[in-house]
Protein backbone atom coordinates (compact mmCIF):
# COMPACT_ATOMS: atom_id res chain seq x y z
CA UNK A 1 0.00 0.00 0.00
CA UNK A 2 1.08 3.42 -0.76
CA UNK A 3 1.74 5.60 2.69
CA UNK A 4 -1.34 7.01 3.02
CA UNK A 5 -0.29 8.82 6.25
CA UNK A 6 2.14 10.70 4.23
CA UNK A 7 -0.36 11.72 1.23
CA UNK A 8 -3.51 11.59 2.71
CA UNK A 9 -3.70 15.29 2.16
CA UNK A 10 -3.34 14.51 -1.52
CA UNK A 11 -4.99 11.53 -1.78
CA UNK A 12 -8.46 10.85 -3.74
CA UNK A 13 -11.25 8.40 -2.72
CA UNK A 14 -11.83 5.21 -4.99
CA UNK A 15 -14.98 3.26 -6.61
CA UNK A 16 -15.23 1.24 -4.09
CA UNK A 17 -15.82 -2.08 -6.88
CA UNK A 18 -12.96 -0.37 -8.71
CA UNK A 19 -10.42 -0.95 -6.12
CA UNK A 20 -11.35 -4.56 -4.99
CA UNK A 21 -10.88 -5.70 -8.38
CA UNK A 22 -7.33 -3.15 -8.55
CA UNK A 23 -6.46 -5.12 -5.31
CA UNK A 24 -7.45 -8.67 -7.18
CA UNK A 25 -4.85 -8.02 -9.96
CA UNK A 26 -1.78 -6.43 -7.36
CA UNK A 27 -2.38 -9.93 -5.53
CA UNK A 28 -2.23 -12.20 -8.63
CA UNK A 29 1.05 -10.54 -9.82
CA UNK A 30 4.58 -11.83 -9.19
CA UNK A 31 5.32 -11.47 -5.26
CA UNK A 32 8.46 -9.13 -6.68
CA UNK A 33 6.56 -6.81 -8.76
CA UNK A 34 3.60 -6.26 -6.56
CA UNK A 35 4.91 -3.30 -4.03
CA UNK A 36 5.46 -1.51 -7.25
CA UNK A 37 2.87 -1.78 -9.51
CA UNK A 38 0.75 -1.06 -6.30
CA UNK A 39 2.40 2.41 -5.79
CA UNK A 40 3.02 3.60 -9.39
CA UNK A 41 -0.61 2.06 -11.00
CA UNK A 42 -2.01 3.79 -7.27
CA UNK A 43 -0.62 7.05 -8.30
CA UNK A 44 -0.93 7.55 -11.89
CA UNK A 45 -4.92 5.76 -11.11
CA UNK A 46 -5.07 9.07 -9.03
CA UNK A 47 -3.34 11.87 -11.28
CA UNK A 48 -5.68 10.45 -13.96
CA UNK A 49 -8.88 10.74 -11.74
CA UNK A 50 -7.67 14.44 -10.90
CA UNK A 51 -7.22 15.55 -14.80
CA UNK A 52 -10.69 14.30 -15.50
CA UNK A 53 -11.78 16.21 -12.80
CA UNK A 54 -13.20 13.27 -10.66
CA UNK A 55 -14.68 13.31 -7.52
CA UNK A 56 -13.48 9.16 -7.71
CA UNK A 57 -10.79 7.09 -9.32
CA UNK A 58 -12.68 5.16 -11.38
CA UNK A 59 -12.01 1.68 -13.38
CA UNK A 60 -10.74 3.69 -16.69
CA UNK A 61 -8.21 5.87 -14.25
CA UNK A 62 -6.89 1.96 -13.37
CA UNK A 63 -6.63 0.68 -16.55
CA UNK A 64 -4.94 3.79 -17.72
CA UNK A 65 -2.79 3.88 -15.17
CA UNK A 66 -2.12 0.00 -15.73
CA UNK A 67 -1.49 0.34 -19.90
CA UNK A 68 0.99 3.76 -18.73
CA UNK A 69 3.04 2.65 -16.28
CA UNK A 70 3.58 -1.14 -16.85
CA UNK A 71 6.46 -1.95 -19.25
CA UNK A 72 5.36 -3.59 -22.09
CA UNK A 73 7.41 -6.57 -21.43
CA UNK A 74 4.46 -7.74 -19.38
CA UNK A 75 1.68 -6.52 -21.68
CA UNK A 76 -0.04 -9.91 -22.00
CA UNK A 77 0.05 -10.55 -18.37
CA UNK A 78 -1.29 -7.63 -17.64
CA UNK A 79 -3.97 -7.54 -19.56
CA UNK A 80 -4.98 -11.35 -19.04
CA UNK A 81 -5.00 -10.28 -14.79
CA UNK A 82 -6.87 -7.23 -15.84
CA UNK A 83 -9.69 -9.43 -17.84
CA UNK A 84 -9.71 -11.86 -14.90
CA UNK A 85 -10.56 -9.21 -11.94
CA UNK A 86 -13.35 -7.77 -14.47
CA UNK A 87 -11.70 -4.74 -15.62
CA UNK A 88 -13.29 -4.34 -19.09
CA UNK A 89 -9.82 -2.59 -20.36
CA UNK A 90 -10.36 -3.15 -23.79
CA UNK A 91 -12.17 -0.07 -23.99
CA UNK A 92 -8.97 1.67 -22.98
CA UNK A 93 -6.40 0.11 -24.80
CA UNK A 94 -4.34 2.11 -26.58
CA UNK A 95 -1.54 -0.60 -28.00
Amino acid sequence: MPNTQANASQQSPWDSEARKKFENVIARLPLFHRDIARNVVYKKAEINARERSAKLVEEQDIVRAFFTEVPIAFYSLMVKLLGDAGFDYKKYETR
